[in-house]
């Protein structure tokens, strides 16, 4: 008879999003696994497989949490563009005043994505859910008269997406807050 678990596994998820975020997927070890979340390798091991699995698992719950916030954010009566304005300012105050760890979505993109069919396919179900979103808030903007009729609903989405994605990125090569300042109002100014 199998043993019942003695550990809460949602926090242990949770711990471990924490040592990903901090180090990443290839530069986390099994041992930096089991010290963030207080496991022991078998414990780990027998509840989530591998650590593979475990950071898709984290990654998958990461996704979740992102996207109840930008649901919640899009679902209001705000202004398209205030809402575009309200992510770009989150991503400059997480890149500026956040712990450094970045965005665990681009960080595994730029780490991963191109090795891991895997956390590529999950990454791409992602994006295309945030383009989903940003483009039907763009379109539905362009019948309400905020937005010109004669963009590309659909580009202005991408856009916004590789604008948040490199300001991420550039932030993690020390570009300063008003440069990603700049970013975003570029990006408000081409809606």
């Amino acid at each position: 008879m199998a043993r019942p678990r003695k550990f809460d596994e949602e926090r242990a998820v949770g711990a471990a999003l924490e040592a990903f975020r901090a180090a990443g997927y290839e530069a986390t070890s099994t041992q930096d696994l089991c010290d963030a979340t207080g496991l022991g390798r078998s414990s780990i091991y027998n509840t989530f497989k591998s650590k593979h699995d475990l950071f898709r698992r984290v990654l998958l719950r990461y996704m979740e949490e992102k996207s109840a916030f930008q649901r919640e954010l899009f679902d209001s009566d705000r202004p398209v563009r205030d809402k575009v304005r309200v992510l770009l300012e989150l991503v400059v105050e997480e890149e500026c005043e956040g712990d450094g760890r970045g965005c665990l979505v681009v960080n595994t993109a730029v780490e991963l994505a191109r090795r891991d069919d895997e956390v590529a396919n999950d990454l791409r179900r992602d994006y295309r859910w945030r383009l989903d979103l940003l483009t039907g808030a763009f379109e539905a903007a362009q019948r309400g008269g905020e937005v010109d009729p004669g963009k590309d609903a659909a580009a202005l989405a991408h856009f916004v997406i590789a604008a948040i994605g490199g300001m991420r990125v550039s932030a993690s090569n020390g570009v300063d807050r008003r440069a990603l300042q700049g970013v975003a109002e570029a990006t408000l100014a081409a809606i």
